[in-house]
């Protein structure tokens, strides 16, 4: 039986997550979600008129995708800061796993807590009448 590399066993499933989301932003960056009839529509935006903290990620990711920030940015600044967190996260990931330090995500409850109040203030703020900067 060949022996694997140990950097090439390690970087494996990160290097399989970065294919799926390289490829989810590639179909995104194809089919362009600001054309109607391509993707579902929010349910919660259709029925009540609200919008949720995912409305507009779908453009966001499109306009990143093709490297236009700002727009990324208006579209759904959450999604956005979210895009860059993952990437943030995902070179931590691969490092630490090249370098065989164990990965170890520990929150405790504070940032919990914190992070869901932070997305309800997103969701709340995007849906009143000053929140016309957060719309989609």
């Amino acid at each position: 039986m060949p022996r694997v590399n140990v950097h090439a066993r390690a970087a494996a499933v990160p290097a399989a997550v970065l294919a799926v989301v390289v490829a989810a932003f590639g179909y995104v960056a194809a089919v362009d979600p600001n054309e109607p009839g391509h993707y579902p529509a929010c349910p919660l935006l259709r029925v009540t008129g609200l919008y949720c903290p995912g409305c507009g990620g779908l453009r966001s990711a499109h306009a990143l995708a093709h490297g236009d920030l700002a727009a990324a940015l208006t579209d759904n600044v959450l999604a956005a800061v979210g895009f860059l967190a993952f990437a943030v996260l995902w070179t931590v990931w691969v490092v630490r796993s090249l370098t065989g330090r164990p990965v170890r995500v520990e929150l405790g409850a504070a940032p919990l807590w914190t992070g869901g109040a932070l997305l309800l203030l997103f969701t709340v703020a995007r849906n009143l009448p000053f929140g016309g900067l957060l719309h989609p």
